[in-house]
């Protein structure tokens, strides 16, 4: 038997690991290999072969990587996707801590090749590779999480996007579109930080929002409401008096961040995400719908047509964003109630009718500079005074007629005037209000992945693990989709 020597035999071992030239970091294109292929170990795994199928379904060939700024001519940098893939199994193996995730890597040595972290060769091992030198440390792997750009997660989730797209394209009806009806929510994720512990004492006190956490410096303090629970009329709204719970009449408080979710759900294959953004938890839940619905449209390559909301989305650029519609459009809002005016009616005009029932013309505009969105506001008149005093009396005797008559304020968008007019009595307003159901599935699915208390401290951290949730949600359920469709040239060829 011929020895080979090191070098040669080193060369060898490297051609070995990496037969017929495809580059292991490359998911997407060692999934399109046939098994045969694939290294004896590998095929004997099923781990590996596992997530091979599943990670393998995302378009790795463009991910955008870290750029080639090595310190050593010979030792390029290792690039983010493998350590983005080894993070879609830490959050499908309901894996709490990154060192668990080093651990399971290491007793996995096949899984390490598909994900394509750089080897070690070594003759010690069967597969011919040192794990343990050919892993970075588990400090690494969490350093990893914090400053890979958020950016690179959002790409995995627009190329799942597109790829459930394209398979569902042929299911639809010639009137409708992937993504036409979409919902959007928030989910609250609770901050690994002793604060949000009510078994823990806090001397400077647990809710002082001016503060700077040290557990986590990026998370903030915000208050889950309870809808589903009325109010006494005079109940007050506060923080807690004492430090033993989180909870009072009105809601929860704790430290920690918000995920928005946008989702599209599709009779007989199930919901879909197709937009995520990640906030501090003292955002409210309407400062995510600019933003989402911007990339939703973006991925969609057109604006949906109705939307379902909770109450929390009341406001009159949500309406007004689905009206400015080629088709018409509208969104499905519960109507929250703001003061004694809120059975407004219009003309045709769009005037405001007064409770007389006459049309109130516009006195005067202003720009609203201090809500979430700066608008134009107007102020509209008793048409009885306004422009001229016709001499005429009010037939109602409104209790305003002596100082001056009505006066009524709204934003001069026609989203103000649809927020009253949609029918919300109609079928077609609460088969449309029902899709909100796709959102909660979503974030039920979530939950159960562990985004609700992860066991990481940054907020870059909490947005990349809450994308690459969605992602993997994602991915599942084209699987199904695959599975379903395989299932069906079965049955028809049988």
């Amino acid at each position: 038997m011929t020895m080979l020597s090191f070098p040669s035999w080193l060369h060898a071992l490297k051609t070995k690991l990496n037969r017929a030239h495809v580059p292991r970091s490359c998911l997407s294109a060692l999934a399109k290999l046939p098994v045969a292929q694939l290294p004896k170990f590998v095929r004997e795994s099923e781990v590996a072969l596992k997530y091979l199928q599943l990670l393998g379904l995302l378009d790795w060939s463009h991910f955008p990587d870290r750029p080639d700024q090595r310190f050593l001519p010979d030792e390029p940098p290792i690039p983010y996707a493998p350590f983005v893939a080894a993070y879609l199994v830490k959050i499908n193996q309901h894996i709490p801590y990154v060192a668990d995730l080093w651990q399971y890597l290491i007793e996995h040595p096949a899984l390490v090749w598909v994900l394509g972290f750089p080897l070690k060769p070594s003759r010690a091992f069967p597969w011919g590779f040192d794990v343990r030198a050919s892993l970075p440390t588990h400090r690494h792997l969490s350093r990893l999480l914090r400053s890979i750009p958020n950016r690179s997660m959002q790409y995995l989730l627009g190329n799942a996007v597109e790829l459930i797209k394209n398979e569902l394209t042929g299911d639809f009806q010639p009137d409708t579109r992937f993504g036409e009806c979409i919902s959007l929510d928030t989910k609250h994720i609770i901050a690994w930080v002793k604060e949000n512990n009510p078994k823990t004492y806090i001397e400077t006190g647990r809710y002082d929002k001016t503060r700077q956490l040290t557990g986590d410096p990026d998370c903030r303090l915000g208050c889950k409401r309870k809808h589903n629970q009325r109010k006494k009329k005079d109940a007050v709204e506060s923080l807690p008096s004492d430090d033993s719970s989180i909870k009072d009449k009105a809601g929860e408080y704790f430290w920690g961040y918000g995920s928005g979710v946008v989702a599209t759900k599709v009779a007989d294959w199930g919901e879909f995400v197709l937009a995520e953004l990640t906030q501090s938890f003292d955002h409210s839940d309407v400062s995510y719908f600019k933003p989402l619905m911007e990339t939703t449209e973006q991925r969609l390559g057109f604006r949906p047509r109705f939307g379902a909301f909770d109450a929390a989305f009341d406001a009159f650029y949500v309406y007004e964003y689905f009206a400015n519609h080629d088709l018409p459009g509208f969104a499905a809002v519960p109507f929250v109630k703001r003061g004694p005016k809120c059975n407004r009616t219009f003309n045709e005009q769009g005037q405001p009718l007064c409770l007389a029932g006459f049309a109130m013309p516009l006195r005067n505009v202003f720009w609203n500079k201090t809500s979430l969105i700066p608008h134009e506001r107007g102020r509209f008149a008793c048409p009885l005074l306004f422009p001229v005093k016709t001499g005429a009396v009010c037939p109602i005797q409104h209790k305003n007629w002596s100082a001056g008559g009505c006066l009524t304020t709204m934003a001069t968008s026609a989203g103000s005037r649809l927020r009253h007019q949609v029918d919300r009595q109609s079928e077609q307003y609460k088969s449309v209000y029902k899709q909100r159901t796709a959102t909660e599935r979503i974030n039920s699915q979530a939950v159960d992945l562990g985004i609700e208390r992860p066991k990481i401290r940054n907020g870059t951290s909490i947005a990349n693990h809450n994308t690459l949730t969605y992602v993997l949600i994602n991915l599942h359920a084209l699987q199904r989709i695959h599975l379903r469709k395989a299932q069906r040239i079965q049955a028809v060829s049988s």
